[in-house]
C-alpha cells in the first residue's frame, strides 16, 4: 500500500516509541499499549492546543469582520457561537485522520473511538445548523416585513426535525446499522413503542403544539376548572404542567390536556391596557318610577348629573310641547325615570374615576329582567391589573353606587331574611 509522507511519518513515530519501550525490558504487548497511550497523549495535547488557538483566532477574526460589516446577520451568528463551532472542525478532522495510525495495533479500540468521533461530528453538525437557524430567527425579527410573522414557531419546528435526524444518526452509529435498516427496525416495533410510550408521545406532541402555538408559557396565570388549577405555571415538561395555586398548593395537569380541553389563560389580560370589571347590581323592579318636577329639582343638586338633567329635561319638554302631550297624567308623553337617571349617574361616576381606563370600552346597561330584579351591569376596565388593586378598585366603585342608590328612590333586591319575616308578621 502506498503511503503519503505524513502517514509514513506517523507510522515511524509510533514504531520509534514501541522499539524504545521494548529495549527497556517490556513485553511487546505492554510496550505497544504504553506506546499507543503516549502517542495519544502527545497527539491529544497538540490537537487541544490547536483547537484553543483556532477558536481564539476564528472568533476574533469573525468579530473584527462583523464590526466592519454593515449587515447584522453576522452579528447574530457571533451571538449564537457559530465561529466557535466552526473552529472545532479542523481538530476533529485531524483526529479522525490520525486515529487509524495511533491505534493501529488495536482494531477493536479503533472501532470504538471511531464511533465516538462520528457521534461528536453529528452533534457538531447539529449545533452548527442550530446556530444558523437561531441567527436567522434573530435577523428576521429585526425586519419590519416579518414583524407579525410567527418566525419563532417555524424555527422551533425545524429545530425539532433537526434534532430528530441527529438522534436517529447517533442511534444508527451506536447500533452499527445503516439508516435504512434502523428505520425499518423502528417500523417493526412501532406498535409496541406506541403502546408503552403512549403518554410520553402524547406529551411530546402536546409540548410541540404548546410551544409552536404559544398556548402557555412558564409564569402564565391559568385557570383550569377541570383539575382545580388557578394560579401560575411553574414548570412545563413532556408529561405534566405544574401550576402553583394562589393558596400555595400545587396542581399537576397532563400536558396533553392543554390542547384537548378548554382552560383560561390570563396572559392576554396581563399584556393588555386594562382589566375588565363586569358586575351587576340587581334593582327591585317595584322601586322604578317616573320623576316629577320636584324630583328633578332635587336631583339637580347632585353635581355629576346636573348638566345631564338640564339637557334631558329640555328635550323632554320640547318633545311634549311639540306633540301637544296631555301632561295631566304623568304616564303620557316622554318622562325621565329614577333608574334612567341613576344609570347616567353611574356612567358619569365611572368617567370621572381616574382609576378607570377611559380609552377602553365603558358602559352601564340594563340586562333582561329576572326573578331577582333588573340587573344594572357595570362594564369597564381598570388601569391596574394586579389582583389586589383590581379588587380594591372594584369594591370602591360598588360601595359608592350601592350607597348612592337610595338617593334616587331605588331599592336593591335581596331575598328576605328571618328578621324580615318576623318584622312582616309583627306588622300584620
Amino acid at each position: 500500500m502506498n503511503m503519503s509522507i505524513n502517514e509514513k511519518a506517523l507510522s515511524e513515530y509510533a514504531c520509534f516509541f514501541q522499539d524504545l519501550l521494548t529495549s527497556q525490558g517490556m513485553t511487546v504487548i505492554n510496550a505497544t499499549m504504553l506506546g499507543v497511550l503516549l502517542n495519544c497523549l502527545v497527539f491529544g495535547t497538540a490537537v487541544y492546543m490547536l483547537d484553543r488557538f483556532l477558536r481564539w483566532a476564528i472568533v476574533e477574526g469573525f468579530r473584527a469582520f462583523t464590526i466592519k460589516s454593515k449587515n447584522t446577520f453576522d452579528d447574530h451568528m457571533l451571538q449564537t457561537n457559530f465561529p466557535r463551532y466552526v473552529a472545532h472542525i479542523i481538530p476533529v478532522t485531524l483526529i479522525k485522520l490520525a486515529l487509524p495510525y495511533l491505534v493501529y495495533d488495536f482494531p477493536e479500540t479503533l472501532g470504538f473511538f471511531t464511533t465516538i468521533i462520528n457521534i461528536y461530528v453529528i452533534f457538531l453538525a447539529v449545533r452548527l445548523l442550530r446556530s444558523i437557524l437561531r441567527s436567522t430567527k434573530y435577523y428576521l425579527r429585526t425586519k419590519e416585513e416579518y414583524a407579525d410573522k410567527p418566525i419563532e414557531s417555524y424555527v422551533q419546528v425545524l429545530m425539532i426535525i433537526l434534532w430528530a435526524i441527529g438522534i436517529i444518526l447517533v442511534l444508527s452509529q451506536l447500533f452499527g446499522t445503516s439508516i435504512k435498516e434502523f428505520a425499518l427496525s423502528l417500523g417493526a416495533v412501532s406498535a409496541v413503542i406506541l403502546l408503552i410510550f403512549k403518554d410520553t408521545i402524547l406529551g411530546f406532541v402536546a409540548s410541540i403544539q404548546i410551544s409552536v402555538n404559544d398556548i402557555v408559557r412558564i409564569g402564565d396565570w391559568i385557570t383550569f376548572s377541570k383539575y382545580g388549577a388557578d394560579g401560575y405555571v411553574t414548570e412545563i415538561n413532556l408529561a405534566t404542567v405544574r401550576v402553583q395555586n394562589f393558596d400555595n398548593t400545587y396542581t399537576t395537569i397532563p400536558t396533553y390536556s392543554l390542547i384537548s380541553d378548554s382552560f383560561q389563560n390570563w396572559r392576554g389580560m396581563q399584556e393588555s391596557k386594562g382589566r375588565r370589571i363586569k358586575r351587576s347590581i340587581f334593582i327591585k323592579q317595584s322601586s322604578i318610577r317616573f320623576l316629577n318636577d320636584e324630583d328633578i329639582e332635587r336631583l339637580k343638586k347632585i353635581q355629576l348629573i346636573s348638566p345631564y338633567l338640564e339637557h334631558r329635561q329640555k328635550e323632554v319638554m320640547r318633545f311634549n310641547r311639540t306633540h301637544q302631550i296631555d301632561k295631566s297624567h304623568i304616564v303620557n308623553g316622554r318622562n325621565q325615570t329614577n333608574l334612567g337617571v341613576f344609570r347616567n349617574y353611574a356612567t358619569a361616576y365611572l368617567n370621572e374615576n381616574e382609576l378607570i381606563n377611559q380609552n377602553l370600552f365603558l358602559m352601564v346597561r340594563h340586562l333582561a329582567p329576572t326573578e331577582h330584579g333588573i340587573p344594572l351591569e357595570i362594564f369597564c376596565y381598570t388601569h391596574h391589573k394586579q389582583w389586589e388593586k383590581y379588587e380594591l378598585i372594584m369594591a370602591d366603585i360598588f360601595d359608592h353606587l350601592i350607597a348612592a342608590i337610595e338617593y334616587f328612590d331605588l331599592e336593591i333586591f335581596e331575598l328576605p331574611s328571618g328578621k324580615d319575616v318576623q318584622r312582616a308578621l309583627r306588622n300584620d
